[in-house]
């Protein structure tokens, strides 16, 4: 018996692989929802640019063809790798492999409560509510009768200058000047400011220097404010305080959006084994957790060190071959054989700032521009699962490009904490 933890980048691939020798193995996937999740695209459920249906797929679909495997909806509350069991409110669950996939949440540096005010984008709950946020304080906005009274509805704050921050804020940007003023009468899109908040040096830190600069450019060409080596001191209904080195002020804001940090599965305090300073599990160069050569876990829950002071992001591409390489392990330790190391073979980074503006970066190959945002595009389509996604996602994303239409631009109601 193949228990795998996560429905995930890595877990499903995990299941792909372990499903072609259905004479083999018999695999179960647990996981809380019953769907697989294209998280990089959240942004744009968030931002009204696709649906929740286009970025995501029911796992039994996507599983359907082997028959070695089934799944449940069910969340795992401990893993007891000593004695190869996984256990959840329901039942206990004896395994003769283990690979856990579970992914990572966000992290808030202590401050949990600013969650309430500055939700973060790692779920479908959370999208549609940053959605109804954007929304509704556009609807507010235009409800004010003084426009000095709009501007605490028209400010958004995006905490974070990773990837995710710098998406979110570019796509905000667009909106608020490209859609929204054609759907209300009394809202002046200039009055719009996105602030981008990174506490860092520069935003896109992974990328190189001169990447991030053209992003931070293109970013003020879209009207979006960056604060760079600015802190977030604390979060509220009203906005946010900001702190640099020369002031500390306070912006009021309806909408904030957390992109600045994560931690990973809490099922990680539940091995027994080391973790690092972050609470990641350190994970052996085959992916296995130390001391049971039989329990694997891979993706955003693992510390896994290339070389040392090289660990590898939480990255979609990554999953996926830490994925594959830990089911590859599990069917070569079944056949007698020794595991192999993980190698991870690198595909660039990249992330996109706007219509026709996005950076990437492949091997020492730097490239901004239309080249950049066609390259996001195609790539982000072909991890989509599932050909009727792709070709919807292709479809949508050409007519917000030729018209800048958004759409799904539904107000739902409030049902979003990571938990839920």
């Amino acid at each position: 018996m193949v228990i795998i933890i996560g429905g995930g980048f890595g877990g499903l691939q995990a299941a792909k692989f372990l499903g072609k020798y259905p004479e083999t193995f018999d695999v179960v996937v647990f996981d809380r929802r019953n769907y697989h999740l294209f998280q990089p695209l959240l942004y744009q459920v968030a931002t009204a640019g696709l649906s929740p249906a286009d970025i995501a797929t029911p796992i039994r679909a996507a599983l359907s063809q082997y028959k070695n495997i089934s799944v449940r909806m069910e969340e795992i509350k401990k893993i007891d790798a000593q004695n190869k069991t996984v256990s959840s409110d329901q039942a206990l669950f004896k395994y003769d492999y283990l690979i856990a996939a579970c992914g990572a949440g966000h992290s808030y540096f202590g401050k949990d409560h600013w969650e309430e005010f500055a939700p973060g984008l790692k779920t479908l709950e959370m999208a549609t509510e940053i959605r109804r946020r954007i929304l509704c304080a556009f609807e507010a906005a235009e409800k004010e009768a003084l426009e000095e009274n709009q501007q605490k509805y028209l400010n958004f704050i995006v905490v974070g200058g990773g990837p995710t921050g710098v998406e979110m804020a570019g796509a905000i940007a667009e909106i608020s000047r490209q859609t929204m003023n054609r759907d209300f009468r009394r809202l002046n899109p200039e009055k719009t400011r996105i602030f981008l908040v990174e506490a860092g040096a520069r935003i896109l830190n992974s990328f190189h220097p001169s990447l991030s600069q053209s992003a931070e450019t293109d970013l003020k060409s879209l009207g979006v404010e960056v604060l760079t080596n600015t802190l977030v001191t604390d979060i509220n209904a009203e906005g946010a305080k900001l702190k640099n080195q020369n002031e500390e002020k306070f912006v009021v804001a309806q909408t904030i959006v957390w992109a600045a940090g994560v931690k990973p599965s809490p099922l990680n305090a539940t091995f027994g084994t080391s973790l690092d300073k972050g609470g990641r599990l350190i994970v052996n160069q085959d992916l296995s957790v130390a001391h049971f050569s039989h329990t694997f876990a891979v993706g955003d829950q693992v510390h896994f060190e290339l070389s040392p002071q090289k660990v590898l992001p939480g990255l979609a591409p990554i999953a996926i071959q830490q994925g594959r390489r830990a089911a590859e392990n599990i069917l070569r330790l079944q056949q007698g054989k020794k595991t192999k190391n993980f190698t991870y073979l690198d595909k660039g980074q990249m992330a996109t700032i706007g219509r026709k503006l996005a950076v990437m970066e492949f091997h020492g190959f730097k490239a901004r521009g239309l080249f950049a945002w066609l390259a996001w595009m195609f790539v982000h389509i072909y991890y989509l699962i599932g050909f009727k996604s792709r070709t919807l996602v292709m479809i949508q994303w050409a007519w917000s490009y030729m018209t800048f239409a958004r759409g799904a631009r539904l107000i739902t109601k409030k049902d979003w904490h990571e938990n839920s």
